[in-house]
């Protein structure tokens, strides 16, 4: 077996303390914001996470692996027109193990606000489906979304197309229903598009945001639980060499989230369940570029707590997270793909999200490991992170 990677904990805890120490200083400030006559504004703000990756697997004869990268380099302008309409576009920079360093639009649209219970945004955003996918990737509670049970198979986490949503009941209610490109390529049977509808009811202070926090810091007393369908007809054919038997995909989602502060501290709580489903297409003879994800079904839960003091110059959260995911997807009789992650972690806000640093030990375990697959066998992670916002 390859050694643990919480062999390196010295190592990754020195780097962790001079990291805190280099950013003891005082916080960050808000990007500029420039104001354009009565109503138009520009706000420009730069984002980066740096992670540094320790791998070890169990898998005889792999040599464990280690990394620094940027998970997310990111510089966002953002704005009013005039009090109806607003706009936000987003660019990424590539810095993922395997990245061809590209810069893209991670998002780009336009917002239409009538009232607060009907709003639209048109352009490249967020997929609405998954809550994990709408908490925003810079104030998550654990170091990073779910692998794959958060994005969906065909249009990842943002799709382009309209959305229509708003608040109802004092924003107790929001809906949610967007129309967007989804599967959008030669390889499907048909030209269709993606429908994705969801629903939140909140019984404690509303989230009222078209995107969501994974914490808020114990600034809000908050408990939500949602619903969300998600469907898009004729995406793959089961026979695709004979171009045959076309499948459609459906996939439906519930989830809750509580997070409660109190004197002994803030307390946090989420959790989701994932069906996506297209016919059983994995187990047939799909196009080369069908989703692993596509028949996935699976769960996560995170929980949180943050210390009610300070810590030295910051706050400290505790976090942990558990998942499991049934691919659907089998090998004779063997499901390879099948696992179960589970983690442990620590937050420790200099500024808020503004300025913090994350700590994360995963341990990931599969059904049946492959024996012929070094990526399908059991393995350990420590990531250390730094988060910067201006």
């Amino acid at each position: 077996m390859a050694k643990s990677a919480f062999i390196n904990k010295a190592k990754l805890a020195g780097l962790a303390s001079g990291i805190c120490a280099v950013f003891a200083i005082p916080s960050a400030q808000a990007g500029p914001t420039v104001q354009f006559g009565d109503q138009g504004s520009m706000t420009i703000t730069y984002a980066l996470q740096a992670w540094y990756r320790d791998i070890a697997y169990d898998a005889p004869n792999t040599p464990d692996a280690s990394d620094f990268y940027l998970r997310r380099n990111r510089l966002a302008i953002s704005g009013q027109f005039n009090d109806f309409v607003g706009y936000y576009a987003q660019l990424e920079g590539g810095g993922n193990p395997g990245s061809d360093e590209k810069v893209y639009f991670r998002d780009a649209y336009v917002t239409f606000d009538y009232r607060d219970d009907l709003r639209f945004i048109v352009g490249k955003l967020k997929n609405t489906f998954s809550r994990e996918n709408l908490e925003a990737c810079l104030e998550p509670l654990t170091m990073d979304r779910s692998e794959l049970l958060a994005y969906s198979p065909w249009g990842g986490t943002r799709d382009n197309g309209v959305a229509v949503w708003g608040n109802l009941l004092d924003a107790k209610l929001q809906y949610r229903f967007m129309v967007a490109n989804g599967r959008d390529d030669s390889a499907a049977p048909g030209n269709n598009l993606r429908y994705t509808g969801r629903v939140h009811y909140t019984f404690w202070d509303p989230e009222y945001n078209y995107g969501y926090l994974g914490t808020y810091l114990g600034t809000s007393k908050v408990l939500t639980v949602g619903a969300a369908y998600d469907t898009q007809e004729d995406v793959v054919y089961g026979n695709y060499p004979m171009r045959s038997d076309p499948k459609s995909y459906k996939a439906w989602t519930v989830d809750a989230f509580m997070e409660y502060p109190a004197a002994s501290g803030v307390y946090t709580l989420s959790g989701a369940y994932f069906d996506y489903d297209t016919g059983n297409a994995s187990n047939l003879t799909p196009d080369a570029s069908f989703p692993i994800g596509a028949d996935l079904k699976g769960y996560y839960v995170k929980a949180g707590y943050m210390l009610p003091n300070k810590v030295g110059p910051g706050r400290l959260q505790f976090f942990a997270r558990h998942e499991e995911a049934d691919y659907g997807i089998k090998i004779g009789n063997a499901e390879y793909f099948d696992r179960t992650w589970n983690s442990i972690g620590v937050n420790y806000y200099l500024d808020g999200q503004k300025l913090k640093l994350t700590a994360e030990f995963a341990d990931i375990k599969f059904d049946t490991p492959n024996p012929a697959a070094a990526q399908l066998q059991d393995y350990r992670q420590a990531i250390v992170g730094l988060q910067f916002i201006f």
